[in-house]
């Protein structure tokens, strides 16, 4: 009687946690199958048949195998005959604003063609013979990080020599929010080229679409331009990021502080360059009461880093519980009033914070003392201008 009882027993456990299983199986089999562009070769394969293609990457171009899309591409006969690198080059190993080197990949003997420097964009002699060039790197969805506007330079000379520019989409990890004020035309350079806000809530693959419909390359001329869409990706949900996007990014926290601690590189503040904290401290000499202290020295990501072995008083943020979803002003004016320095002021003289901003109020706000409510109230009207702009290339649910 026990025996039977013990096998009755055995045999509902067994059928409960089948039905659990089988519940949750279906659930794992209805979730949505996610896939970059590159992870689609059905899409591409077929075009780049027969075509002499060239590839802009770096280290983040990986499948979600970990190869690499330049190794894909050589293994299905693919003819590549160069790799365009830009800003902290091919393996995503150069300092911010380094000269990178043209060279020969190690692994695939093809040639590499730096895209920083004296060399922005690709000269006519680059592209000779080339029909399609790939465009394959993780962006972070910001606007002075300078991947948009490599991508800008390429579409531009790709117009201008009849070469089709394909873009293999990846997500952007601010999604599809937007904030910042909007970049005003007479500060347009490498870190900002359009008049778009500081976060733009477009995957790099719908900023190309943008900047072509909007005719907003040299000229007004337009690109020949596919883009490869990734599957099933939705912009309020954030992806994980297969490898840093460069050297000072170094994990998804960093990545949410970066847009507002970034205006501190216009500043006599350091972002933890030359840390194991980059884009998560922030600190400087002459703001000794801040809590936090830290000495920037050099490092893999930083070989002469700012503040190089000066004492600074900051703040952690490694830590900050808040998943971003818009931009933080409170560190910048605080560090602001906090800043006792008679010799300097705190923004830098060549006036690179204006850039950054893409405008020179900020900084005016800041220094006249303006609260963070009323700096962003004053975006509010160009953000609504630019969002009748965006909505016109948004390919991805929100």
């Amino acid at each position: 009687m026990n025996l039977d009882f013990k096998i009755k027993n055995l045999l509902l456990i067994c059928l409960i946690f089948l039905g659990v299983f089988n519940q949750y199986y279906s659930q794992v089999q209805d979730q949505p199958d996610f896939k970059t562009g590159a992870d689609l070769p059905g899409l591409y394969l077929p075009m780049l048949k027969n075509k002499t293609i060239g590839v802009v990457t770096n280290q983040t171009g990986l499948m979600s195998d970990k190869n690499h899309v330049v190794d894909f591409l050589v293994k299905n006969n693919i003819k590549i005959k160069a790799i365009f690198a830009p800003e902290h080059g091919f393996r995503g190993d150069a300092d911010a604003g380094e000269k990178v080197k043209n060279g020969v990949d190690t692994k695939t003997g093809i040639p590499i063609i730096s895209l920083y420097g004296n060399n922005k964009k690709p000269k006519p002699e680059q592209l000779k013979g080339i029909d399609i060039v790939i465009f394959d790197i993780q962006d972070v969805g910001v606007r002075f990080y300078t991947y948009i506007s490599t991508l800008t330079y390429l579409m531009e000379a790709g117009a201008e020599n009849n070469v089709e520019i394909m873009v293999l989409d990846r997500p952007n990890p601010h999604d599809g929010y937007t904030d910042g004020p909007v970049l005003k035309k007479k500060w347009s350079s490498f870190v900002g080229m359009h008049e778009v806000p500081v976060v733009y809530g477009l995957t790099i693959g719908e900023y190309g679409k943008m900047v072509n419909g909007e005719k907003w390359l040299k000229n007004g001329v337009q690109a020949k331009y596919t883009l490869i869409p990734m599957k099933n990706y939705h912009k309020k949900q954030r992806y994980p990021i297969l490898d840093k996007p460069s050297p000072n990014l170094p994990n998804d926290k960093s990545i949410n502080l970066y847009p507002s601690l970034c205006f501190f590189e216009g500043t006599q503040v350091s972002v933890g360059r030359g840390t194991d904290l980059p884009f998560q401290i922030y600190g400087s000499p002459w703001t000794q009461e801040f809590p936090y202290q830290f000495t920037p020295k050099p490092n893999f990501g930083a070989k002469d880093p700012f503040l190089n072995g000066k004492l600074c008083y900051g703040e952690d943020l490694s830590a900050y519980p808040k998943d971003l979803r818009e931009l933080n002003l409170e560190w910048l004016i605080k560090s602001y009033k906090g800043y006792k320095n008679t010799k300097q002021s705190f923004f830098l003289e060549n006036l690179f914070f204006d850039k950054l901003a893409g405008t020179d109020e900020l900084r005016k706000q800041i220094i006249a003392g303006k609260s963070t409510q009323e700096i962003k109230a004053s975006w509010k009207s160009d953000l609504e201008k630019f969002e009748k702009i965006r909505t016109k290339y948004v390919m991805y649910q929100d």
